[in-house]
């Protein structure tokens, strides 16, 4: 039986017994590839993409999101900072890496220091968020990173409305 409101497209079993997920919805916005090791953080951030309209598929950690990255093809990929096996430093780093993911927008949704900002920037994630968020916001930074330069978004990027949204904790 689906589950309500979508189709169940796709589900993954990893070495460490993590699951990738994946709904349809209708009214598609696009697919996101939610990366955090807290199963309740993934869960909040996929419900509230999904009420709007998103597609999304979860990981449990950077090695996961490696794994299934080219399987699922995300318009935008979401990770969280401390992960075991891959943390999202190092997995930001080897999607830019990558001939066949490098171009796609990478937000990390964490609680970040200053450090692991500059070190985020400096391995191409572009934009940042952090816990905790207000889920509007979550969504907001998604739309940005959705529509990017020279998409729909073209009037948002001539207003400036597509900057990254930047929150360290502290």
């Amino acid at each position: 039986m689906p589950p309500p409101g979508g189709v169940e497209v796709g589900k993954s079993r990893t070495r460490c017994g993590g699951r990738a997920y994946s709904r349809v919805v209708p009214g598609l916005s696009g697919r996101v590839l939610v990366v955090d090791d807290n199963r309740v953080i993934r869960q909040l951030i996929r419900v509230n993409l999904e009420l709007e309209g998103f597609e999304v598929v979860t990981a449990a950690d950077g090695a996961e999101c490696l794994e299934i990255v080219h399987r699922v093809r995300p318009d935008v990929v979401t990770l969280d900072f401390v992960m075991p096996r891959l943390d999202g430093l190092r997995t930001a780093a080897r999607l830019r890496a990558d001939v066949r993911t490098r171009e796609i927008p990478i937000a990390i949704i964490s609680a970040c220091t200053q450090l692991e900002l500059d070190g985020g920037r400096a391995a191409g994630v572009d934009a940042f968020l952090a816990k905790p968020f207000e889920p509007a916001d979550m969504v907001r930074l998604v739309r940005r990173l959705m529509r990017g330069p020279g998409g729909e978004g073209e009037e948002a990027a001539a207003s400036g409305d597509v900057e990254p949204v930047v929150r360290p904790a502290g």
